[in-house]
């Protein structure tokens, strides 16, 4: 068996994993990052050998299987997860994903949710708690999805009731905690961010001055999450050299 590692399935080459990669590394986790997005028979790790997945986010729909077939294996990917309990992340359209696999219905949302927003927590839980009632994050979607049914909700905002849920070993989060400083720059580099921006009546300076305001905030926040995760891949790795 080689090594075990932690499986990231990127979309769009500037929707990276950000923070998320800086807790596996604090733990020493190994990981690949792939983009599997167009082919209909990606060619994955042996699923024995994976001890986490992180699903990112991206542009397309969760359910645009006509152009984007590999969504399909992702799906598949959630659910043999869960039903082992590998350890499973979510974000934005990884959210969407997830909550889609398990049954949730996608839906546009009434209007695009780009900026900061303050998230409010429904419940706590040892992979998602915060320390104050709201916390404002980033926003960057247009899509939302149902809860899947058995999923435990962790959070909404005024304009989407599912920000962020559980359902066993899988945790969904539809906003964005990865995303560092480098990584914003590298979105309001991109045009089709900054036209969803526009569009949503947003502006690269409000954005920035925003990230700057609120980051200090999200920082131990976005530890607190990732490290979690992190900590529940390595554990699993354990697991799987025991075999």
């Amino acid at each position: 068996m080689t090594q075990s590692h932690v499986l990231i399935l990127q979309h769009v080459p500037w929707e990276k994993p950000g923070r998320i990669l800086d807790s596996l590394d604090d733990l020493g986790m190994s990981y690949e990052v792939m983009n599997i997005a167009k082919e209909k028979k990606p060619d994955l790790p042996d699923f024995s050998d994976v001890s986490g997945i992180v699903i990112m986010g991206g542009p397309m729909g969760a359910l645009d299987t006509d152009k984007y077939p590999g969504l399909k294996a992702e799906s598949k990917l959630v659910r043999a997860a869960v039903s082992v309990g590998k350890p499973l992340l979510g974000v934005c359209l990884g959210h969407q994903i997830i909550a889609t696999a398990l049954g949730a219905k996608l839906k546009k949302g009434s209007e695009p949710e780009i900026g900061f927003a303050p998230i409010k927590r429904i419940d706590k839980h040892d992979y998602f708690s915060m320390w104050n009632k709201t916390l404002d994050v980033l926003h960057w979607h247009n899509d939302v999805v149902t809860l899947p049914e058995g999923a435990q909700p962790l959070a909404k905002s005024a304009k989407t009731k599912n920000q962020a849920f559980r359902f066993g070993s899988a945790l969904g989060l539809q906003f964005h905690l990865e995303v560092t400083p480098t990584l914003l720059d590298e979105w309001l580099d991109e045009p089709c961010m900054v036209k969803d921006l526009k569009a949503a009546g947003g502006s690269k300076s409000q954005l920035r001055d925003a990230f700057a305001e609120y980051n200090p905030q999200l920082q131990p926040m976005a530890d607190q999450v990732f490290s979690g995760f992190a900590a529940r891949c390595s554990t699993y790795a354990a697991t799987l050299e025991r075999r």
